[in-house]
């Protein structure tokens, strides 16, 4: 699954579409999204570490980086 349709699926899962997701970005990270530009983010996969981390706390989720050697 790519990592559109994932956050798209997280998004519907917490009842929020990508524009409220987009505005909420916007008022965390005081930069401007809008709908169009997350979702051509998300085509082009081209979403920073950090946006991934605050839209994760968005929709009250977490990443984690698991160590696959043990």
């Amino acid at each position: 699954m790519n990592i559109k349709n994932r956050i798209k699926m997280l998004a519907v899962s917490r009842g929020m579409t990508l524009k409220k997701l987009a505005e909420k970005l916007s008022e965390i990270t005081q930069e401007k999204y809008s709908y169009n530009s997350l979702l051509g983010k998300l085509n082009r996969e081209s979403l920073s570490l950090k946006e991934a981390f605050i839209i994760a706390e968005i929709l009250n989720y977490q990443l984690n980086f698991i160590d696959l050697n043990k």
